[in-house]
């Protein structure tokens, strides 16, 4: 069956000399329909005939029924089999749904005086990448319920350090602090609301009413509606704000909500109101309670134990503390933007918050103390090595101290050469080397060098069995010139007398 609309297109195609083929595929439909309404002379409605149901003759009584009380659709069967219904439950039950009168939740309109009351609640919007992890992208709302005015503040946790920092923000964003602040039963404000009985409040969250002054109002049990200006809020700002909002770094989300705030939100003209709430708030502010100059201290304390390694696992993430305070008790207190770790009342670490998941953080003078003990127990193992190889290897260091810049330097080529060369020989060689003075390892390499070093003994000589080789001629020596270079002498001294004479 096609519409009007479709079956003049079809009449116009044709006009235009399209055959019906052509005409089924422009207009998606099939050829043999396009036939058929080719040879009719003009549209025709398909007149659906209606069936008669067995449920007809009851349908008066059970809709007299259903205003009366909301029966359920089992509890009508079985008036109706009182009175003869012969039909199934499932034609009864659509029938039903279709009649049952609905009847909406009637709310009072709730007004406030200004000044008198704020509502929060928490929004989420999907993640946000963070390094290299995925985090969920919570919201916080505050509103004043007089002049409507907003605060908005994005986060990737919704810890209690997280809801009571948003407070504090909003406060300075407002300039003042409502008389009241009325929360949703969430675990950060209410730890247990049970139906009729009083609400029994964070402790964490009533501190910090008595610090800034506000009283603090939950909303009964399902109750939501009670704080209808911040789930309006958070509706807005998912349609208004975050409509087609691309988020690529988390840490420009905060400075475009300002801005947003500022320039559009606070400056709009509220649909309830029909005011801006900026100039409400004008009216609002001088019945809040002033600003403290001190302002309440968010952190979140837990209790933590440092591994061997010196660090402190906190959100996914480890943190690292100097090595002196490894495997013991500590405390952390966990802010927003940093993190703090004490033992006994003392700040030892402070590091800045990581949003990341599964990252080590550590401090690069944290670890230099364990270095340095380490550095003095291999120079200590050292110096006892050394003083292994012989009686006499303090005073060889002794003299070393005094003589070279780097004395362990010396030490350990030596200790290396005791591994060459053997214990007793490289004692030998100390004996040797404070003998000659010689105080230095490259003395000590010569002295055990030189003696390694092979020298070849002299053999027996062998004489040959030839006799004529054995009968040798010398002939005698000329001593004379022996002779003659003595009187040569003698000359030489007596003119060297005669010219020291002559000078005196």
């Amino acid at each position: 069956m096609v519409d009007y609309e479709t079956y003049c297109k079809v009449l116009h195609l044709n006009e235009q000399g399209l055959k019906t083929t052509q005409i089924a595929q422009m207009l998606s439909i099939d050829k043999r329909t396009v036939r058929k309404w080719l040879i009719e002379k003009r549209y025709r409605q398909r007149i659906c005939a209606t069936r008669e149901s067995v449920l007809d003759p009851y349908k008066a009584q059970i809709i007299e029924w259903l205003e009366k009380y909301p029966y359920s659709g089992v509890q009508i069967l079985q008036r109706l089999r009182e009175i003869g219904y012969t039909g199934g439950i499932t034609t009864l039950r659509m029938y039903i749904a279709k009649v049952r009168p609905r009847k909406e939740k009637a709310f009072l309109t709730l007004s406030f005086e200004p000044g008198e009351c704020a509502q929060v609640d928490w929004g989420q919007f999907g993640t946000v990448t963070v390094g290299s992890t995925q985090r969920r992208l919570s919201f916080f709302v505050m509103v004043l319920c007089y002049s409507r005015k907003m605060y908005l503040e994005f986060t990737v946790s919704e810890t209690m350090e997280h809801f009571l920092n948003c407070h504090k923000n909003a406060f300075e964003y407002f300039g003042a602090v409502p008389k009241a602040i009325m929360v949703d039963n969430l675990k950060s404000a209410v730890l247990r609301h049970a139906l009729g009985e009083k609400p029994v409040f964070n402790q964490r969250y009533l501190d910090c009413a008595q610090h800034y002054g506000f009283t603090i109002r939950a909303c009964n049990v399902r109750k939501g509606n009670e704080k209808g200006r911040v789930e309006n809020a958070v509706g807005y700002i998912k349609k208004n704000f975050l409509a087609g909002l691309d988020i690529k770094d988390f840490s420009l989300v905060n400075p475009e909500a300002k801005v947003w705030l500022e320039n559009i939100a606070n400056k709009r003209i509220h649909g309830t109101t029909q005011k801006v709430p900026n100039d409400l708030f004008v009216t609002e502010k001088p019945y809040m309670h002033p600003l403290l100059a001190m302002p309440y201290d968010t952190s979140a304390t837990r209790s933590v134990r440092a591994t061997n390694r010196f660090r402190v696992a906190f959100d996914g993430n480890t943190y690292s503390v100097p090595s002196c305070y490894a495997s013991l008790r500590l405390s952390l207190k966990a802010f927003t933007d940093r993190i703090c770790i004490y033992h006994e009342n003392n700040l030892i670490a402070k590091h800045n918050r990581c949003y990341d998941r599964n990252v080590d953080i550590e401090d690069p003078d944290h670890p230099k103390e364990l270095l340095k003990e380490r550095r003095s127990a291999r120079e200590q193992r050292l110096h006892s090595d050394f003083l292994k190889l012989s009686s006499k290897a303090d005073f060889y260091y002794q003299e070393l101290t005094k003589r070279r810049m780097n004395a362990r330097h010396h030490i350990r080529k030596i200790i290396a050469l005791s591994e060459i060369y053997g214990e007793e020989k490289v004692s030998r060689a100390i004996d040797d080397a404070i003998t000659y003075q010689a105080f230095s390892c490259e003395y000590i390499a010569n002295i055990l060098e030189q003696r390694e070093r092979s020298v070849p003994q002299t053999g027996a000589l062998h004489l040959t069995r030839r006799q004529d080789l054995l009968d040798l001629d010398i002939a005698e020596p000329n001593l004379s010139i022996y002779d003659s270079n003595n009187d040569q002498d003698e000359q030489n001294n007596q003119n060297d007398e005669g010219e020291t004479n002559e000078h005196k």
